[in-house]
């Protein structure tokens, strides 16, 4: 079961890597379970039910785009809003991905593409802190996304049920969670000073937007200014 699992190409993608990322992952992945929690009860309070919450957090897999398409899970579906906006969100993970095209080119297609799903902030944190160790093996990415997967479907289904046997979840404040965990997530970006103008543009445009346009396009003009600037600023 241990032996390698070796290419043409010469990686080595075997069953001990993939421990060895599933054991690295552990600590964090008590903070991704709250997170995940949390998303399941706003879930339930957008309207999703269980089935849906988890067919989502199954297939998009990732936290920041499906806690911001909470707030446009709306009746009728704005369906090119949220498109746009989960691409938005998500475009870092062109540069994720490109980072770990070294050990990714070692893989066969059908691994490779199967570990490119797995790559979420904290796999790819993880992973590129363990790259350069000497007992790292390429299936170090999968171990640890396999183990956030799992955290964060078990957490989200969680979520949901336990926020559907609450009747009136703004009494446990829960009708706050949403801005709670944007507020945490804020905090835990912010690397300088040099955030805050990007900050305030992406505010500055998203307030302006949604007074002047109906729906939520305000999301999504606040994330590309924002995005447009952080571009501008690291050339620079």
């Amino acid at each position: 079961m241990n032996e390698l699992i070796t290419d043409t190409k010469g990686d080595t993608f075997n069953f001990q890597g993939i421990k060895n990322g599933m054991a690295k992952t552990i600590p964090i992945s008590f903070s991704v379970a709250t997170y995940g929690f949390l998303f399941g009860v706003l879930a339930g309070q957008a309207g999703l039910s269980i089935l849906e919450s988890a067919m989502m957090s199954s297939f998009v897999f990732a936290g920041a785009s499906q806690l911001v398409v909470l707030d446009l899970w709306v009746n009728p579906l704005p369906l090119i809003p949220i498109i746009l906006t989960t691409l938005v969100i998500n475009l870092r993970h062109i540069l994720m991905g490109a980072s770990l095209y070294k050990m990714l080119s070692r893989l066969s297609p059908l691994k490779a593409y199967v570990s490119v799903f797995f790559i979420v902030d904290e796999s790819w944190a993880i992973t590129m802190a363990n790259i350069e160790s000497k007992d790292f093996k390429d299936s170090f990415l999968m171990g640890s996304g396999i183990l956030l997967f799992i955290t964060w479907l078990g957490s989200t289904i969680a979520g949901i049920s336990t926020g559907k046997l609450l009747p009136e979840p703004e009494k446990w404040g829960l009708d706050f969670a949403f801005i709670a965990v944007f507020i945490a997530l804020l905090a835990g970006l912010y690397k300088s000073k040099k955030d805050i103008p990007i900050w305030l543009c992406a505010g500055i445009v998203s307030i302006v937007v949604s007074l002047l346009f109906p729906g939520k396009w305000y999301i999504l003009a606040g994330g590309i200014s924002g995005g447009l600037l952080g571009v501008i600023k690291n050339g620079d």
